[in-house]
């Protein structure tokens, strides 16, 4: 190699001194090893996992809200009333806990205040917790920071004066408004509870619409950005249509394919004009979808779960993950991604 690359030298002193300078660069460079794409350092893309199986015997989580600052999914439980959290190699770890806590139900992630926000109950299936006292009588919402888990409020609403004519409650679901207001819906009385920044709270409204006897009520509840709730009966599939500035003008959505949403649960709003709607009772998502402002709602596509008691539903990007409890006896819970 040393020969051949002096008979070149020797032969390019002939040539112009910038012909030379040229082809000495060339055969330099030729020397060198080759660099490519394929070479440089590239930023690995992470695919959210279609599924997560989640090893955590008998925790019955029934509400469930994605975290996408920290990249966990939030969860409650219905048996253990602590809040957890799951990362995407289904690791769980405990986030908040206080012995008030005896089921805890809907979770709403407040993301912009930092709050994570969680309705609490009593159905007498956490027997740790429960008592005669709090057994079907226990409606309340637990406030704590996102990121520490300390306990910010924790608000009585059960026991407001105008809930208290109604012996059973059961706090369930949990929407949050652009001014941090929150609205709980109680499936054992009939009742839209709110609660401010403050922690004030107040009965937001009640009807006898809203009645379901000894069955289960209002469940599911969703903000909608025009200033109003959208709120799912399950005994019926009933939705109706809430106006924050005066629930009082609240209507009845109509269902114009005559679809049964018997055992509406969990809510989540897409976008403004599509609405996810689990239905335990019939292992099903609906996708409804409204063009005049939820007045009316037609169905556009149902995504099977299987009998595993599907509840809540979670945004994540441009993906909805459903919950799977299982049972109040299951080794594990799933999350799974919803395809229509």
């Amino acid at each position: 190699m040393l020969h051949s690359f002096q008979s070149f030298s020797l032969g390019a002193s002939r040539l112009p001194r910038a012909m030379r300078l040229t082809a000495l660069a060339a055969g330099l460079l030729a020397l060198l090893p080759s660099c490519s794409k394929d070479d440089e350092p590239t930023t690995p893309t992470v695919t959210a996992p279609d599924r997560l199986s989640v090893p955590q015997a008998a925790l019955h989580p029934e509400g469930i809200q994605w975290d996408e600052a920290n990249k966990r999914f939030i969860v409650s439980s219905r048996t253990k009333g602590f809040i957890g959290t799951v990362k995407d190699d289904s690791t769980f770890a405990q986030l908040a806990d206080e012995q008030r806590l005896i089921s805890t139900i809907g979770v709403n992630l407040d993301a912009g205040r930092n709050r994570v926000l969680v309705a609490v109950s009593d159905n007498g299936v956490n027997p740790g917790r429960t008592s005669a006292a709090t057994l079907r009588k226990r409606a309340a919402l637990a406030i704590f920071n996102n990121t520490t888990g300390a306990l910010l409020n924790y608000v009585d609403l059960g026991g407001l004066p105008a809930a208290a004519t109604y012996p059973n409650h059961f706090a369930n679901d949990i929407a949050v408004d652009k001014d941090g207001n929150a609205y709980v819906t109680d499936s054992n009385a009939p009742i839209i509870y709110k609660v401010d920044p403050q922690g004030a709270a107040s009965v937001f409204l009640t009807s006898p619409q809203f009645d379901a006897g000894a069955a289960f009520g209002l469940n599911g509840i969703v903000y909608h950005p025009d200033g109003y709730l959208i709120v799912a009966k399950a005994n019926t599939g009933t939705l109706f249509k809430v106006p924050i500035a005066t629930p009082g003008s609240f209507t009845t959505v109509t269902n114009a394919a005559g679809l049964s949403l018997t055992g509406a649960d969990g809510l989540l709003l897409t976008d403004p004009q599509t609405l996810l709607l689990v239905s335990g009772s019939q292992s099903t998502v609906y996708r409804l979808n409204s063009t005049d402002a939820w007045a009316n709602v037609r169905s556009t596509g149902t995504f099977a779960t299987g009998a595993v008691s599907p509840t809540t539903i979670t945004k994540r990007g441009n993906d909805a993950y459903v919950l799977y409890p299982y049972t109040a006896t299951s080794p594990r819970f799933k999350i799974v991604k919803v395809s229509f």
